[in-house]
């Protein structure tokens, strides 16, 4: 099965430069319907607000981390089969361990380019 590229994915990072490298990145990759939100709190706003084929989500926001989001929408009935890849600046064993045990379908270092992140979408949302 072909990526969809009609998908709407939401992009969570506090760092505004980092959503727009991330926003770029999927455009580059013909993704169009991009939704952005600053942390783990507006996330699950927007989260319940519409339907999402994808969250990609950085680890260390304040005042609700990536990890913590994971396992808000991991708890969540409606929103629990969301995929979700994790992005972060730290490859921590125990990091990746903790975010695989709550739930996480992917997990990115970064920097990364977009066929990295192609790779990654593909893993968790097609072929």
């Amino acid at each position: 099965m072909a990526l969809d590229l009609s998908m709407p994915i939401l992009v969570v990072d506090d760092y505004q430069t980092m959503v727009r490298i991330i926003r770029n990145l999927l455009k580059q990759l013909g993704f169009e319907e991009v939704d952005d939100a600053s942390d783990g709190t507006a996330a699950l706003a927007r989260l319940k607000g519409r339907k999402y084929g994808l969250v990609i989500s950085d680890w260390n926001m304040e005042p609700m981390t990536g990890y913590e989001l994971l396992r808000h929408v991991r708890a969540d009935e409606a929103l629990r089969t969301t995929p979700f890849i994790m992005v972060t600046a730290e490859s921590k064993t125990e990091n990746v361990i903790a975010a695989k045990k709550a739930g996480v379908n992917n997990y990115i270092v970064k920097p990364f380019n977009a066929a990295t992140l192609k790779t990654k979408i593909e893993a968790v949302c097609g072929s």
